[in-house]
């Protein structure tokens, strides 16, 4: 399953993050770091599993919590129609 953002999102690195911006509501996201690494994997072509792997790699002591997270980002982001699958 491959990911985009929705048409009218735009998106700018910020900080290490990033903000997201609905151009047609004026509604906008800020994702911190890891919000980021997990949107700009998926924007990359790769999956939430590959995102929750790098995760873990690069924070193993919180190796647990990670995969509940990237869901529960996904769910949110997909929900307010940011992304689209």
């Amino acid at each position: 399953m491959t990911f985009s953002l929705a048409a009218n999102v735009s998106a700018t690195d910020a900080d290490g993050g990033m903000v997201l911006l609905d151009e047609h509501t004026g509604r906008y996201w800020a994702l911190n770091t890891t919000g980021a690494t997990v949107l700009r994997v998926l924007l990359d072509g790769g999956t939430p599993e590959q995102a929750v792997e790098g995760l873990c790699r690069t924070h193993p002591s919180a190796s647990a919590r990670i995969p509940a997270d990237v869901a529960a980002l996904m769910r949110s982001l997909e929900d307010a129609e940011v992304v689209v699958s």
